[in-house]
């Protein structure tokens, strides 16, 4: 399924992304791999086809990614969606700033990167290459969370726009997955932009959540709710 295939994976420097890329780089895939910026970009992997910078954030530095991917002869059979942000706070107590950096990074964003790089992934689907996107919004968007409200709402919106936009993708050739794990660990929890989060307990481990998730895209899966990951 990964053998050949061209993968973007946006979060690459993060814990879950740079399983991403490992995992696949172990199936022969060519991956594309992003960081924030030049420092997390220290953290992406040296044998990576290639080592990006686009911060979700900035609509201009989306566009200018996917500006240089559309020029590339390269295709792009497959988008990872793994990174974002976390915050913890009551309704009262979250300032609108936090709110929109997290609909921005957690939603937005993702989906204004996956609409400019539709082209390639038609591209890859006219030359029967079976391509994917893949999106994390995570078991919260199954059911959020009182003192989540904000990072509920980023989450549910991109699920809300996945389970629209995969029946349009569907007639295109391309599928688009959406993935619901629990709590895992990655120290996301821990990098929160604002407030403190709750003791979890013991999350899943991220080796797992991406073999399961690679695993349901190769077997055509296209919803992998929180019951995949027990």
């Amino acid at each position: 399924m990964f053998d050949g295939k061209c993968v973007l994976v946006i979060g690459a420097s993060g814990v879950l992304g740079s399983e991403f890329c490992s995992q696949l780089l172990n199936a022969r895939a060519l991956v594309f791999g992003t960081a924030k910026n030049g420092e997390s970009s220290q953290r992406l992997r040296a044998d990576l086809s290639a080592r990006l910078l686009v911060d979700l954030e900035s609509r201009a530095s989306i566009s200018a990614l996917t500006h240089y991917l559309k020029e590339l002869p390269t295709p792009v059979d497959g988008i990872i969606l793994a990174s974002g942000l976390v915050a913890f706070g009551s309704a009262a107590d979250t300032p609108a700033e936090v709110t929109h950096r997290l609909m921005q990074v957690n939603a937005l964003g993702q989906i204004q990167l996956v609409q400019e790089l539709l082209p390639k992934l038609k591209e890859s689907a006219a030359a029967k290459r079976n391509p994917f996107v893949l999106s994390i919004s995570g078991v919260i968007s199954e059911n959020p969370i009182a003192g989540l409200s904000s990072y509920s709402a980023s989450k549910t919106a991109l699920h809300g726009y996945y389970k629209a936009t995969t029946r349009e993708f569907r007639k295109l050739g391309i599928a688009w997955v959406d993935a619901r794990p629990g709590h895992t660990e990655t120290g996301l929890s821990g990098r929160a932009i604002f407030g403190t989060g709750p003791n979890f307990g013991s999350g899943l481990e991220p080796k797992m959540v991406v073999r399961k998730i690679l695993a349901g895209i190769e077997n055509s899966e296209t919803d992998l709710p929180s019951a995949s990951f027990i």
